[in-house]
């Protein structure tokens, strides 16, 4: 099993209830934190010192408060560790069930397990640390296991984000073609525009654009 753990969560009952879990599968050196930045100091102390850490459990959202960090989320957390130490295992232990989000942080961020937060998450949690500890495979939470076989965010690009992303804030159809020229984003003519948004609306079998925004924000794509 890990011999040395580093958690990465904000609130105190769910670190104590995290820091116990790992316990039980006889870890003993852990430590824990409330602050991204915090977690990036240790984990490149610990590098340091020749004593990595080698499994991090980390929430990916993070309250703010008096303390301004330059890392604002899990996502920014496991990007700087991914950079700084590649092997290192990571299980991320979250209430996210955004499908692109969650997808994204498999295949951008190759983190090696993903666990859904809710009532019985604390065994999931072990068994999710022990897959990972035993095997190459990849573990997810069997109530959002679909989100791996769920190809809509492999067929949606970077530029149909951007459409829907500027619909949803309020920029109209019409005035998307200036707002991309003013933004540097290409292709950027009315045409292609508005081509590309009733591709959308046909892809998502969208009634109109409000539609299409709300179906993608239920699917996490926003």
């Amino acid at each position: 099993m890990f011999s040395k753990v580093i958690i990465a969560e904000d609130l105190d009952s769910i670190n104590l209830a995290v820091h116990e879990a790992l316990i039980q599968l006889k870890i003993t050196n852990l430590h824990s934190t409330k602050y991204c930045d915090d977690a990036l100091l240790k984990v490149k102390k610990a590098l340091q010192d020749n004593e990595p850490y080698e499994l991090l459990v980390t929430d990916l959202s993070f309250k703010e408060d008096y303390r301004k960090g330059q890392l604002q989320s899990g996502e920014d957390l496991i990007e700087a560790i991914r950079a700084m130490q590649p092997t290192i295992k990571i299980v991320v232990f979250s209430v996210e069930d955004k499908s692109y989000r969650i997808k994204s942080l498999f295949e951008n961020q190759y983190i090696d397990a993903f666990v859904l937060k809710g009532r019985n998450s604390i065994p999931e949690l072990k068994k999710a640390i022990e897959t990972v500890y035993n095997s190459t495979e990849k573990y997810i939470s069997p109530d959002i296991a679909f989100v791996l076989q769920d190809k809509t965010v492999n067929e949606i690009d970077n530029y149909d984000l951007e459409l829907i992303k500027h619909l949803s804030v309020g920029v109209s159809q019409e005035e998307m073609e200036s707002t991309f020229k003013a933004l540097g984003i290409t292709p950027n003519s009315k045409s292609t525009i508005e081509k590309r948004i009733n591709k959308l609306k046909v892809y998502f079998k969208a009634k109109n654009t409000v539609h299409l925004i709300a179906i993608t924000k239920d699917l996490g794509l926003i």
